[in-house]
């Protein structure tokens, strides 16, 4: 089974040469922007605002910058799509955008999918990334906190994308999904990460899983909603390995990046 690798060196401030091998795209949610918001925009080549994600990029950033004029950062911190039911994106925040030539996609249209699972799908269908699909990872900045439903649907974007890199993030913590269909490596940074992980079948019970690098491995090991799962686990080693018959979503506590 092939193996697939995994870093967060998005966050570092000065990520090593061998990361530059994924081409990130970051999307905004209509959440708190994380305060190292800076660092995923950086690393991005391609930026996208999710209907009110536009309000907070244009409310919130400059906050992050607060020897800066507001304009400025505003000016600096131009998205390169705003793509939703554009319900929750300020008339006046969308204008102003348009004005820098951010490109705006109403898709109200479609009200079966959320406005992640839009901005997702155009990602997946650019024709300049299709062929770098396999090294394409999607950074969504607040994508946890606030309705509950919502993080529901941010997680299930996750599973119905299962074959695209997806990494949901807050100021506490990441969540990623990682496939059946590979054996994985998860590269732990941690200045910046852990030691607080877990490990959680979402696809349904998992009858074997197996890792190496956590203070309490998993061993062929069963997990299942109504049984065991795992939960408040910590990183022991910088290298830690997961295997399961099942897909299983990856979560590990993020220190206070800024």
């Amino acid at each position: 089974m092939e193996l697939l690798t995994h870093s967060s060196s998005f966050l570092l401030p000065n990520p090593p040469l061998d990361s530059a091998a994924l081409t990130y795209v970051l999307v905004v949610l209509n959440r708190d922007l994380p305060r190292f918001t800076p660092l995923l925009w950086k690393n991005a080549r391609i930026r996208i605002c999710a209907d009110g994600g536009a309000n907070r990029l244009y409310d919130e950033m400059p906050l992050l910058f607060p020897d800066e004029a507001a304009l400025a950062v505003r000016e600096r911190y131009k998205p390169d799509l705003i793509k939703g039911d554009m319900d929750s994106v300020r008339e006046e925040v969308s204008q102003f955008y348009k004005a820098l030539g951010t490109r705006v996609v109403d898709a109200s249209a479609d009200q079966d999918t959320t406005d992640l699972h839009k901005c997702i799908a155009y990602i997946r269908d650019l024709p300049n990334l299709k062929h770098e699909k396999a090294s394409t990872c999607v950074l969504v900045a607040g994508a946890l906190g606030g309705r509950f439903d919502h993080e529901v649907g941010n997680i299930n974007v996750l599973c119905h994308f299962s074959s695209t890199r997806i990494v949901l993030l807050s100021d506490d913590c990441l969540i990623q999904l990682l496939p059946s269909s590979h054996h994985h490596e998860i590269h732990i940074h941690p200045t910046i990460e852990g030691p607080h992980c877990g490990l959680v079948p979402i696809s349904g019970p998992s009858k074997s899983s197996t890792t190496t690098g956590l203070q309490w491995n998993l061993s062929d090991t069963e997990m299942r909603f109504g049984g065991l799962i795992s939960t408040s686990n910590l990183v022991k080693d910088e290298i830690v390995t997961v295997q399961s018959d099942s897909d299983l979503l990856w979560t590990i506590s993020l220190r206070k990046i800024g």
